[in-house]
């Protein structure tokens, strides 16, 4: 069981940067792989960053690559996301999520409620 709870979303200028951070409860995490997804209004969830349980493996999607970093602290059950360079394109409703090591969400079994990002031009 994992229950994850994102925070760190906030509106920021184009340029600027943000880090987001996801705790998860519970005595598993450190068993998943942990990923952020993101939503932008009507659009489909897009994969933006994974990261394997060792927190050694990583992936990123190709709108964020060299941008953003993700990493994991499973001493205190927390990933975060680290985001630099931020573009209008990256606003959108930013997902925690647990499960295996992929960039298709099908393979992530527990999400957090989501925390937005909004980049203004």
């Amino acid at each position: 069981q994992a229950q994850l709870g994102e925070s760190g979303g906030a509106l920021v200028q184009a340029g600027g940067s943000l880090r987001l951070s996801c705790a998860a409860s519970g005595r598993t995490f450190s068993s998943y792989a942990m990923a952020w997804f993101r939503q932008a209004p009507g659009k489909e969830r897009e994969f933006a960053a994974a990261i394997s349980q060792s927190g050694i493996s990583t992936i990123y999607g190709e709108s964020v690559k060299g941008r953003f970093t993700i990493s994991r602290d499973n001493t205190r059950n927390t990933v975060y996301l680290q985001m630099n360079s931020l573009e209008p394109e990256d606003t959108a409703v930013y997902y925690c999520s647990a499960g295996g090591l992929s960039v298709n969400w099908r393979s992530y079994v527990y999400w957090g409620q989501g925390t937005q990002v909004t980049v203004s031009s």
